[in-house]
């Protein structure tokens, strides 16, 4: 596989080798081996998948501790773009985001570390997305980041008109609004 450093630490763009001949594809999607040799032991407990369609936009998401969740995400089918916001505070980089093209055509996967908000806007007409967790979900640790916070400036490349929410992701604090939940 090969490994991508981004410029905030510890968030790591992984590229599968795939084997490609005239019956279609093969990849192998998650080594625990090679993925602890190329990112570090994480011990995933927990595997998720969720389908939508064009204009989507779930998050910026995350858990708080101590329920704060890595997480290994892909893209089965369609296209994202992926957004991983750095909420450690101390950190160089805090409040820095990184975005990242997911699809089944470049099979990209994006390891975010513990300490981040997480999100993707759907760039396709449908999409499948699937991700691991090294933590279980609990409910009462949910946090959120705006998604149109002016501060963090992101641009998701689509039209904000074109953009659907969930009710609750309508109404999530500015980063500079949040509590101070990370620390390194």
């Amino acid at each position: 596989m090969n490994v991508i450093r981004t410029e905030i630490e510890g968030l790591v763009i992984l590229e599968p080798r795939v084997f490609e001949d005239r019956r279609g594809y093969f990849f192998e999607s998650f080594s625990e081996r090679e993925f602890a040799e190329a990112v570090g032991p994480v011990h995933f407990v927990q595997d998720n998948e969720s389908k939508s369609s064009y204009g989507v936009l779930r998050g910026l998401h995350f858990q708080k501790p101590p329920y704060a969740q890595a997480k290994l995400v892909r893209v089965v089918k369609g296209c994202v773009l992926d957004v991983a916001v750095d909420l450690r505070k101390g950190s160089p980089t805090y409040g820095k985001y990184e975005a990242v093209e997911l699809s089944e055509m470049n099979r990209r996967q994006l390891f975010i570390p513990r300490g981040f908000a997480h999100g993707f806007c759907v760039l396709s007409d449908e999409v499948i997305f699937q991700y691991k967790c090294d933590n279980y979900y609990s409910p009462q640790s949910e946090g959120a980041v705006r998604w149109d916070d002016p501060d963090l400036s992101i641009d998701w490349r689509i039209p904000a008109e074109d953009v659907v929410l969930s009710e609750k992701d309508c109404a999530h604090p500015a980063l500079k609004d949040l509590e101070d939940v990370f620390y390194i």
